[in-house]
């Protein structure tokens, strides 16, 4: 029986094939089967830190705790690559520092005082209306400009594209000059 090259290739590697096949079968066996004791949720989100906007997959318990987190492979800007900071976004969000409600000092107060979203939005809008009533120009010249320059915007690496055209719009809106976000700074 004469045999070429690769039909000996062929028949070695079939042989070894058949050698090593049963106790794979066993070996596949023993293995023991681990179930999730707590379900997992993964979704995609944006790094909040820097501008870049680096994409990262998070993973949540069913209370919504963050329990792992790591760069998104598919995300076109980092292609699953994460800084330092990225990586510390879970602790971040599960810190016992983090703060749960807004804190409001008074003027002329030396300390913070907690409020509820219901008692500081309110408070917050009137100022925003006080001071652009108070400053609002509409000419200037012979020009109409109708701004303010009292106020500012400053937007932030965790916002999204659809966050930052709306903050513009309104921004836009009250007549604010001064408009700018951090990833021009």
């Amino acid at each position: 029986m004469k045999l070429s090259r690769r039909a000996f290739v062929k028949l070695s590697g079939a042989s070894i094939g058949s050698l090593l096949l049963p106790r794979g079968i066993a070996a596949a066996e023993e293995v023991p089967r681990f179930h999730l004791h707590k379900p997992v949720g993964e979704k995609q989100t944006i790094c909040p830190y820097c501008s870049v906007g680096c994409g990262l997959l998070i993973a949540t318990d069913h209370n919504g705790r963050i329990i792992n987190s790591e760069g998104d492979p598919d995300h076109i800007i980092n292609r699953g690559a994460l800084d330092p900071k990225s990586l510390s976004v879970r602790q971040l969000a599960n810190s016992p520092l983090r703060l749960h409600k807004p804190l409001y000092r008074a003027p002329g107060a030396s300390s913070w005082q907690e409020m509820s979203w219901e008692e500081i939005l309110p408070l917050i809008a009137d100022r925003i209306k006080r001071t652009r009533d108070a400053t609002f120009e509409t000419k200037e010249g012979d020009v109409t400009v109708n701004r303010t320059r009292a106020i500012g915007f400053l937007g932030g690496a965790a916002n999204n594209n659809e966050d930052c055209y709306l903050a513009a719009k309104l921004a836009r809106a009250l007549g604010l000059v001064y408009i700018e976000h951090q990833a021009r700074i």
